[in-house]
Formats: C-alpha cells, sequence, structure tokens
C-alpha cells in the first residue's frame, strides 16, 4: 500500500487492492494482491504456511471447485510458483459478481519447497500436485500418495525446470 496516494478514497483502494484480497484480509489471513489479468481474473499471493487457511476460506465464499492446480519456474535463480486457480459453481454467499480467482505461492528455490496439500478440501488436487512435484519438485505435506506420475521413480531432477540439465541417453545406452 506503499504506492497508494492519500488522496484516494476508501472505494479506489478496495478496488485497487482486489475484492477478494481485501475479504481474505478483513478475515485475518494475509495476502497481496497481484492485480488481475487481462480478462479480469484477480490474482492474489499468500505465503506458504497460509495457503491452506486462504484456500478454506475462498471455499466458504463460494469459490467451489479448483479448476486446475500447476507450477512454473520464474528462471534460474528466482522461484518456483504453485498456483490454484478456483472457480465458483453456485451462488456467492459473501462476494458477489466474481465468479474466478487465482491464487499464488512464491517458492524461493534455495528455501523449503513445500507447501500444504489441498487434496482435503479438493479431491481433484490428487494429480496436479502430483504432476507439480514430479516436474518442478514442490512438495505438497500431507498429500495422500506423494509419488512421481509421470516420470519413473527413479528420475532424477525436475524436467520442467529453467535450470534442468537433461542427462545424456546416448551415453547411458552406450554403456550397457
Amino acid at each position: 500500500m506503499d504506492n497508494l496516494n492519500s488522496s484516494q478514497s476508501s472505494e479506489e483502494i478496495v478496488e485497487q487492492i482486489g475484492i477478494v484480497s481485501n475479504q481474505l484480509t478483513n478475515e485475518g489471513i494475509i495476502n497481496e494482491s497481484l492485480g488481475n489479468d487481462h480478462i479480469g481474473v484477480e490474482i492474489l499471493s499468500v505465503k506458504p504456511e497460509k495457503l491452506y487457511e486462504a484456500i478454506s476460506t475462498l471455499k466458504r465464499f463460494g469459490f467451489n471447485y479448483l479448476q486446475c492446480q500447476g507450477g512454473y519456474d520464474e528462471g534460474p535463480g528466482k522461484c518456483l510458483v504453485s498456483f490454484y486457480h478456483l472457480i465458483s459453481l453456485g451462488d456467492f454467499q459473501e462476494i458477489n459478481e466474481l465468479k474466478e480467482v487465482r491464487v499464488k505461492v512464491f517458492l524461493k528455490r534455495e528455501s523449503d519447497l513445500s507447501v500444504p496439500s489441498l487434496y482435503k478440501i479438493f479431491k481433484g488436487s490428487d494429480w496436479q500436485e502430483r504432476e507439480t512435484y514430479d516436474m518442478y519438485g514442490i512438495n505438497f505435506s500431507d498429500h495422500p500418495n506423494p509419488k512421481r506420475l509421470l516420470m519413473p521413480e527413479d528420475w532424477r531432477g525436475w524436467p520442467l525446470r529453467k535450470d534442468y540439465i537433461q542427462p545424456d541417453f546416448y551415453e547411458l545406452q552406450d554403456a550397457y
């Protein structure tokens, strides 16, 4: 809120922060508004330790379907990101006129790459979280089956990280 000038009304500040972000803040959940994407979907960021609480609260607000969970790499030396796209498949209880929201968790590459699993809230997160683990190495604590989904169990590394070095399979084949 450092960049907000004092002449703005409270409605302008709430609009700039974001309706969902403001509502989560009112519930005591610390988050950061990242604005809206090109089609108007609000994006917000939460710390890993607040993810489960934030998503539970959003579900209570009416965002009752996890449309997508995934990950991406911002680049070598930068953060890995776990993202969640939530939509409403029914009427809202507390927030009107909004149908979708995105939540992102930014993880420093050199720190603990762990976020809570959302399996207890959304059963559909099962394979999505496993794929994100498999491709980026982001761990989902309390996941019921935390093992690779796409790559062989003995695969080393995380193939979609931008700093991933692909093994030379030809040398491996020549060894046999």
